[in-house]
């Protein structure tokens, strides 16, 4: 799992983008590192969030953002009804399928992100009311959304995991790197 993002190729923007995202990816899934499916799916705080749930939203947005850039509907269909289930394993969903899941939307995203003529082509946003009416976004604010979401829950999984049983991500990379 990356945990420092080399400087990229003069003048690949897609790479760059790409490797910051994957750093942010590790840190979540380095969080899960040693866990058991119960721990992974304990919330030891006050929050709601839990290190299995944080997995399974992480992976299902990034794959909801790529779907709406293709022209397609997401994978999951989220409403009121459902939406609590975004962030709790449900039926047969386990830590690992869940990370087999978001490995699969990761090659997905990146050949998705390589393929597209220009980072400045646009796509619609849905129309939810949080979105402008009519709002379009660049590939390129999708790469720098997917990076700031990604991003924002791994800083939820440091705390997550070190309220679990006090592991930092520095000693979760030392124990990475010995195994």
């Amino acid at each position: 799992m990356v945990t420092h993002v080399r400087a990229e190729a003069q003048g690949d923007e897609r790479g760059a983008l790409l490797s910051f995202l994957e750093e942010q990816r590790g840190g979540i899934r380095r969080a899960l590192l040693g866990l058991t499916g119960e721990q992974a799916a304990s919330r030891p705080s006050a929050s709601e969030l839990s290190l299995a749930g944080l997995l399974k939203h992480v992976a299902e947005t990034e794959q909801g953002w790529i779907a709406r850039a293709k022209g397609e509907q997401p994978a999951v269909k989220r409403d009121p009804s459902n939406w609590h289930e975004c962030f709790v394993l449900v039926g047969d969903e386990t830590v690992e399928s869940q990370l087999a899941y978001w490995e699969k939307v990761a090659a997905e995203t990146e050949a998705f992100l390589r393929s597209v003529a220009s980072l400045d082509d646009t796509f619609a946003l849905p129309n939810d009311p949080w979105f402008p009416p009519e709002g379009r976004v660049s590939m390129r604010w999708l790469a720098l959304h997917l990076i700031r979401e990604t991003a924002r829950h791994a800083g939820h999984a440091d705390i997550i995991r070190e309220s679990l049983d006090g592991a930092t991500a520095f000693e979760l990379v030392a124990r990475e790197q010995a195994a």
